[in-house]
């Protein structure tokens, strides 16, 4: 199978979640102001978590440079589709949340999904690759 679709994917992660990160890094009380939800009390809860997005899409940008060599990375990218998705969907089930973090949360559903499809391809790639060696 062609790696062009992986490399696209994770390129798309990466340019997700780099913009995401950077625009709750640099702008976001302007960002709770425009979507009008009270920030928490200090940023440095939303700036912490932003930092995080942007090393993660560094990581993603790894992926699709090299798929296979960097077929290890890919779980700790399901991993943090996973943490977002637990908590972003607990809460939207359990006592509701803000729109603004509902779209993210379908996005990283999605995401997670690729993601496992990615990661069976590229293990089969690398276990064939083994395999003729």
């Amino acid at each position: 199978m062609s790696m062009r679709p992986i490399r696209v994917l994770f390129l798309v992660a990466a340019l997700y979640d780099g913009i995401l990160g950077i625009a709750f890094l640099i702008a976001a009380p302007s960002l709770f102001e425009w979507v009008g939800i009270t920030p928490p009390n200090h940023f440095g809860y939303v700036h912490f978590p932003a930092a995080l997005l942007i090393v993660f899409a560094l990581m993603f940008l790894a992926i699709a440079r090299n798929p296979v060599a960097n077929l290890s990375f890919v779980p700790y990218g399901i991993l943090l589709k996973v943490s977002y998705c637990a908590v972003a969907f607990f809460h939207w089930f359990a006592a509701g949340i803000p729109f603004i973090w509902k779209p993210f949360a379908i996005a990283d559903l999605v995401f997670l999904a690729l993601f496992f499809w990615a990661y069976s391809v590229l293990k089969k790639q690398a276990l064939e690759t083994v395999s003729s060696a």
